[in-house]
């Protein structure tokens, strides 16, 4: 289903609250561009809300938060409440960072899309947002 979307993958990536350290977002973020994916970078320091209405003006088919401050148990629900109260139930909230594995699977359970940690490959983070948005995009186009 993914190879049949018709237009680019539009992807937010975000660091959200006081986590200084970028260079894997943007890695990630220059991956997911090579891959032909439109990608968003906010930038540090950013809030839940900013995030998710960054996402709404632009669109995204996917949110992916790097995360590396420990607070991902805050961040992630936060930003999952936002996007549902907003409407945004046709995106993908994902991410990754130094996030314990057990954390990572109850994320998981409230809703969170699959995380990824440090040694995961850029191409199982591509294949699984593309594949993602193919089955979820609404209208599928």
């Amino acid at each position: 289903m993914s190879n049949d979307l018709k237009r680019p993958v539009r992807v937010l990536v975000a660091k959200v609250g006081l986590d200084g350290h970028d260079r894997g977002a943007k890695v990630v973020a220059t991956s997911l561009r090579d891959a032909g994916m439109e990608v968003i970078y906010t930038g540090l320091r950013q809030t839940p809300e900013m995030v998710v209405n960054t996402a709404l003006q632009e669109d995204v088919d996917a949110i992916g938060i790097s995360i590396l401050s420990g607070a991902h148990m805050t961040v992630f629900p936060k930003v999952l409440r936002l996007m549902k109260e907003k409407g945004l139930d046709d995106v993908l909230l994902t991410g990754g960072g130094i996030i314990p594995e057990e954390d990572m699977k109850a994320l998981q359970e409230t809703g969170v899309g699959k995380l990824f940690g440090p040694s995961s490959p850029s191409a199982d983070l591509i294949a699984y947002i593309r594949d993602w948005v193919g089955n979820h995009r609404r209208g599928n186009g």
